[in-house]
């Protein structure tokens, strides 16, 4: 049992003569706890940033990038990165100063209001990321049936043989397919990692709770 679980045991005894300061240092220990928690989840975005950067920056030269420069997409690729990076940037700015605000709060209450605030901010990143991702992989397939001369080439020949939809169908079907895959490790990747921080500040809010009954 720790120093928290400890105080609060003797807090909540049926004693009218407990310290007065016994609530203030639960509250300074649950504080404390969850301005480490946020402060770990912008570290740890900050880390997922510099990963994803470091893999693109590493494929940079694989044969699918420069194949795909072929296709002449910048005015389409190029505001899609942006976009990306902004709203990293954003979210990275939410982070900070969720952790900031949760930082210096001097009031239970508050204090359970921010960490609702950034339970909510940690969805809507895993949220966003994975609808930017998914809204990303459509546009860069459509790029590839635009302007890919294979790609072309084979949907021509499934049209001229009367197989355009069932080529399509696969196409999509398996596009899916992957993008579930996808979609279901980047998930376990953030439940991993997101999803045991938010547990944890998700005790910290009900013990808040309790404190304020």
């Amino acid at each position: 049992m720790d120093e928290l679980e400890l105080l609060k045991k003797d807090w909540q005894k049926d004693d009218n003569n407990y310290p007065k300061k016994s609530y203030n240092e639960i509250y300074k220990m649950i504080l404390k706890k969850s301005s480490s928690i946020v402060k770990w989840i912008f570290i740890i975005s900050i880390l997922e940033f510099i990963l994803w950067a470091g893999i693109s920056y590493a494929l940079k030269d694989a044969d699918y990038n420069q194949r795909f420069k072929e296709y002449h997409a910048e005015s389409i690729m190029t505001p899609l990165m942006i976009l990306g990076y902004v709203v990293i940037a954003y979210f990275l700015y939410r982070f900070f100063m969720n952790y900031r605000t949760i930082s210096v709060t001097d009031n239970a209450k508050i204090l359970m209001e921010n960490i609702l605030k950034t339970r909510r901010t940690v969805k809507q990143y895993v949220a966003v990321n994975l609808g930017l991702m998914i809204v990303s992989a459509f546009i860069v397939l459509g790029i590839q049936f635009n302007r890919d001369e294979e790609m072309i080439s084979i949907v021509e020949k499934a049209s001229a043989n009367g197989e355009l939809f069932k080529f399509y169908a696969v196409t999509i079907i398996i596009t899916l397919l992957v993008l579930a895959l996808i979609v279901g490790i980047l998930l376990l990747f953030y439940y991993l990692i997101y999803g045991i921080l938010l547990k944890r500040l998700n005790r910290n809010y009900k013990e808040l709770k309790k404190l304020e009954v």
